[in-house]
């Protein structure tokens, strides 16, 4: 039994055809306008913005100090219809304070990963220069049902850091004032269409290369790397905690640095794993999570374990030596060092990780890498290498990912055939992920893991499987200027799940990382498809401000990720080798790429660019919501919109509480004041769970929110995708002349029909 769910009135008309006028508008700053929506102000100006506009901003001083201004106006609304609200911002304005919506008293959208998001989570940088950008999102029939206007209120607050422990360290103190704010709107068409004779700005006719900083900043990444090496070994025998000890052991592998080939650096090595175990003796747990690793019980042990392969030779001879194990009894290394690598190995094969990343460094490090090290140790004590591959090979999608086992036996959370990646090669977690979450990185470090000495090639399946995820990722690059102005790709983060940062950082084939760099996996590869990424990013002369950007960072954890940069940049190659660009970039030809498992669809249609999750944050039931990105020369739109889902029902629901900050696990960190959700009470029904797969009403689960046809209406674009792996679905065209399938390239006759078929997807748009 399927299960249709009509979220909206379907036009006859595409809304972008239609040009619908809104409801109703405030023009901030203008007095007139003001006046007629009743608007009372506090912690408020009105300033001069873009284009000679005025905007008002909300300012700081708010009792909590983490909240600022506020505004009280009324609007018009439909009491039938789908209402929703837009709010307009000028795209050079940058703030990271967070504006929030209310209506009638109760908050609409919640503060942090939310599907109904926050009004305005602010900008790290300037989002569209020169130009406007429009918020939209849906207001909850039930306060709009029978009403002709509603009282709003908009609040500011100050930033948030999403994963602090302590309240005060979440919510941040507003201390500046936020984006200026353009215009509200009320509108009933999801595909906001601004007033014909409403400023918009437009698109630089060219931008300009940088030209500095240049090929200096390499010497500046080895002064770091070195003078962090330098300090390190100035006492060779006193322990360095273990992720220096395996940055050591890495770069005593490296020839341009301080560290190769130097008998102190094995010393440094062997002094540190020694302090190590003795801490380990004192502190059993350390095999679980040692605290001088990032996330430490993804980590446990397993850098120690790598830093043994690596410096295996060099170590050997002292493995039969006795060292005191803190207690004062004695214990061969080969004994010592063994124990904790099997704790660590045999903890973590017993609590892995579900999200990608997460499995992805538990598998590593936890588990495959501290096998490593017991197999230099003690082979017999070691999983063969094939079936310490199998981690790596669920991690990254090439087997069916079993989860954590129990006495040897894998419990199955998610079935049989759940795979931590698509077919197509984005990640799972739960949908797409733009930022946190890409992965990269964590699998160009699992493919060189498995190396059988530095140098050698590794595992070739998970060489295979980087370059795929590469490719995949390519479509999630699109042209902007950078902050200073300069051509740039940057990567598009906006309908991603677990994505707050905003516009996403200049990015080509990688993006930078603590601890990767935008050239590791083009080097590591060799593929000329990523190739062709770098050398695009080394033509606009973006490698080196990237470099600088991520050294303004001091921290340890990011001079680790540097270490491999000088070697990387020398292997990418003279352009000439590499011809291909990104499928984003403006000289590009049209393009679609879709990904029915993730949800996710990239277009590119002339000077158009869309970005559509139709899959968006469901965690615990189907909210028939989709999330896009849309982008012209003139115009930036973000948007939540209702869209049309058909999926399997599992006769449950799930009832939203009473949230106002996380959408997810329990709500976040509660605050002290009281607000309520406009939310709370909704029920959403849940998909059909697989069977053999645990599941509760208001569980998480990939399952309870995933539809199995999806269509989504917005402005010129009809989206139709087939997520299912066995179903095939009826679908009608628009009855209007002028639509274009832009998968096929093919015109489309009025009212057309068609089946969908599993795992595919039809684009149309009106010409």
């Amino acid at each position: 039994m399927l299960l249709v769910r009509v979220s909206l009135v379907v036009p006859a008309l595409f809304p972008a055809l239609l040009a619908a006028s809104p409801l109703d508008s405030l023009r901030f700053g203008d007095e007139a306008s003001e006046k007629s929506h009743a608007l009372s102000a506090s912690l408020s100006e009105v300033r001069p913005g873009g284009l000679g506009e005025a905007s008002r901003l909300l300012l700081p001083g708010g009792d909590p100090a983490w909240q600022g201004g506020t505004l009280k106006f009324h609007l018009k609304v439909d009491p039938a219809q789908q209402n929703y609200f837009t709010l307009r911002l000028w795209g050079s304005d940058e703030s990271h304070n967070h504006m929030l919506l209310f209506i009638d008293g109760k908050q609409i959208g919640y503060r942090h990963l939310g599907d109904y998001e926050a009004l305005d989570l602010g900008s790290d940088g300037p989002a569209f220069p020169g130009r406007f950008s429009y918020r939209t999102g849906p207001l909850p029939l039930a306060l709009t049902k029978g009403k002709e206007s509603i009282d709003c209120e908009i609040r500011a607050y100050g930033p948030l850091s999403a994963y602090a422990n302590q309240f005060d360290d979440y919510q941040k103190p507003m201390r500046d004032p936020s984006r200026g704010l353009y215009r509200a709107y009320t509108h009933t068409e999801s595909c906001f269409i601004p007033p014909a004779d409403e400023k918009q700005g437009s698109a630089p006719a060219s931008l300009q290369t940088r030209t500095t900083p240049g090929p200096e900043v390499m010497d500046a990444v080895k002064a770091r790397v070195d003078g962090e090496i330098e300090r390190l070994l100035r006492d060779p025998a006193r322990p360095a905690n273990q992720m220096q000890a395996l940055f050591l052991a890495k770069a005593y592998h490296t020839p341009w640095c301080k560290a190769a080939g130097k008998p102190e650096t094995v010393t440094k090595v062997l002094a540190s794993l020694d302090a190590l175990y003795r801490g380990y003796v004192a502190n059993p747990k350390l095999a679980e999570e040692e605290p001088s690793t990032w996330n430490p019980d993804w980590f446990g042990l397993g850098p120690s374990g790598q830093a043994i392969q690596l410096l295996e030779k060099e170590l050997k001879p002292h493995f039969d030596e006795s060292i005191d194990d803190g207690t004062g009894k004695q214990v061969k290394r080969r004994e010592a060092f063994r124990a904790m690598l099997l704790a660590c190995r045999d903890w973590h094969r017993e609590h892995r990780r579900q999200y990608t990343n997460q499995s992805m460094i538990n598998d590593l490090y936890g588990i495959y890498l501290a096998n490593r090290g017991i197999a230099v140790l003690d082979p017999t004590a070691a999983l063969p290498e094939a079936a310490a591959l199998r981690y790596l090979h669920e991690s990254v999608g090439l087997a069916p990912w079993l989860g954590s086992e129990q006495d040897g036996k894998p419990q199955k959370p998610l079935g049989d055939d759940y795979l931590q990646l698509t077919a197509k090669g984005l990640t799972r977690e739960l949908g797409f992920v733009g930022n946190y979450g890409e992965v990269l990185d964590w699998v160009a470090q699992i493919y060189d893991a498995t190396r059988t000495s530095p140098g050698q090639p590794g595992d070739p399946a998970l060489k295979n499987q980087l370059i795929k995820i590469a490719r995949a990722r390519a479509p999630f690059r699109y042209p902007l200027q950078d902050r200073d102005g300069f051509r740039a790709m940057v990567q598009e983060t906006a309908v991603g799940w677990r994505d707050v940062h905003y516009p996403g950082d200049v990015t080509y084939t990688q993006r930078p990382s603590w601890d990767g760099n935008p050239l590791e996996t083009a080097a590591t590869t060799g593929d000329p498809q990523l190739l062709g990424g770098v050398q695009q990013m080394l033509e606009d002369n973006q490698l080196y401000a990237t470099l600088v950007e991520t050294m303004k960072e001091k921290g340890f954890r990011t001079t680790f990720g540097l270490l491999a940069v000088p070697d990387q940049l020398e292997k990418v190659g003279a352009p000439a080798t590499a011809p291909r660009r990104l499928p984003m970039s403006a000289d590009q030809p049209d393009f679609v790429f879709s990904d029915e498992e993730d949800g996710v669809v990239a277009i590119k249609s002339g000077e158009e660019i869309l970005y559509a999750s139709l899959y968006w944050r469901a965690r615990h039931g189907v909210n028939f919501l989709g999330r896009v990105h849309y982008m012209t020369p003139e115009i930036d739109r973000i948007a939540t919109v209702a869209e049309e889902i058909q999926f399997t029902p599992s006769g449950m629901d799930y009832k939203r509480p009473d949230w106002t900050n996380f959408a997810f696990g329990n709500g976040g960190p509660r605050y002290p004041k009281d607000f309520v959700s406009a939310h709370s009470g909704e029920i959403l029904p849940i998909a059909k769970i697989p069977e053999g797969v645990s599941f509760k009403p208001g569980q998480e689960n990939i399952h309870a929110g995933r539809g199995d046809f999806y269509q989504l209406r917005y402005g010129p674009y009809l989206i139709a995708m087939n997520m299912s792996m066995d179903k095939s679905f009826d679908f009608k065209a628009p009855d209007q002349a002028g639509l274009r399938n832009l998968v096929t390239g093919k015109d489309v006759a009025a009212g057309a029909t068609a089946k969908i078929g599993p795992r595919t997807t039809v684009v149309l748009r009106s010409k």
